[in-house]
């Protein structure tokens, strides 16, 4: 079987590599580190078998490709492939469920804790001599704030949300959750969306991007809103209205806004995002742990394993 790999470095960056896919019998690997949209069709023209982290296999792609027969997607998301049109063709397609789920809960409270507890703006000052030239044991220019008995409210409660909320009551917090679910774990409150901002301390955002959601966070949610609360993204980009968030930074009616994604990525240099005040980005890495990439290629390699011996799992299509 031909397989071809069209944006490998975004998970292997430096420190991880293909071998154990290389170890697999009876396949030849062609692997790319990035494939611009123009090089898809002539890259994947011979391919059975391609594995895509977030090149985009449209209707059009797929039907200029007769011989493929598995796009394997090498994250839990898989908007990047027409469904519908691989389902008509016969096309397998899976994707790579709960890789990253501890390491994407995890950058939600390390945003969460930059904001309230300001340790990077504290080393930053201590570096400039603020605390040694200060008269007291302790220097402080901007509060530091306690979670325990805030409230963290958690749009869609999936494997990562339901990581968050069991953080969250871990560190003493009360966790509302908007849901469909109706099995919720001890100590999490199911509520309404319209409740949830107007009580939340903090919202975080892990919900699938679909229509319902696009720019669920916008001017009118926003005014739902605290003054002073916090917002969080590690879910999709287009979730927000970036342009309504930055305003309300800018306006003083949002306390902080923290985000790993954006609408477009790698952003375009005017957006307002960038240089709006309280605004927290990270350039799209909650995922990107070195632990939870090697799960991601373990699990890619058994999904691709099971299709070639007739058994596929995690598919999606």
């Amino acid at each position: 079987m031909k397989l071809a790999i069209l944006d490998g470095f975004t998970v292997t960056q430096n420190d991880l590599g293909w071998q154990q896919l290389r170890e697999v019998p009876n396949l030849e690997i062609n692997i790319y580190d990035r494939t611009k949209a123009e090089e898809t069709i002539a890259r994947c023209q011979n391919a059975e078998a391609v594995l895509t982290n977030k090149v985009v296999f449209s209707r059009e792609t797929i039907a200029a490709l007769p011989r493929l027969r598995y796009i394997g997607v090498l994250a839990t998301g898989y908007n990047v492939v027409d469904i519908e049109a691989a389902r008509e063709r016969g096309i397998v397609v899976t994707n790579i469920p709960a890789y990253s789920t501890p390491s994407v809960a995890q950058m939600v409270f390390a945003h969460l804790l930059n904001v309230t507890n300001h340790v990077a703006h504290y080393a930053e000052e201590n570096r400039l001599g603020r605390w040694a030239k200060g008269p007291d044991f302790l220097w402080m220019d901007t509060p530091v704030t306690e979670l325990a008995g805030k409230t963290l409210a958690i749009r869609g409660m999936g494997n990562i949300g339901s990581q968050v909320a069991q953080i969250a009551l871990a560190l003493g917090m009360r966790v509302l959750a908007v849901t469909n679910r109706n099995d919720l774990p001890a100590g999490i409150e199911k509520t309404t969306w319209t409740e949830a901002l107007k009580q939340a301390d903090v919202v975080s955002l892990h919900c699938p991007l679909t229509d319902e959601t696009r720019e669920m966070i916008n001017h009118d949610s926003l005014r739902l809103m605290k003054r002073n609360a916090i917002l969080i993204n590690t879910g999709r980009g287009p979730l927000v209205d970036e342009l309504a968030i930055a305003e309300a930074l800018c306006e003083n009616r949002l306390g902080a806004y923290c985000a790993d994604v954006l609408a477009q990525e790698p952003p375009l240099p005017d957006n307002p995002l960038l240089q709006a005040p309280r605004c927290y980005l990270t350039p799209h890495i909650a995922w990107a742990s070195r632990e939870a990439r090697q799960r991601l290629i373990g699990i890619a390699i058994d999904n691709l394993k099971a299709f070639m011996a007739g058994q596929s799992v995690n598919t999606v299509s």
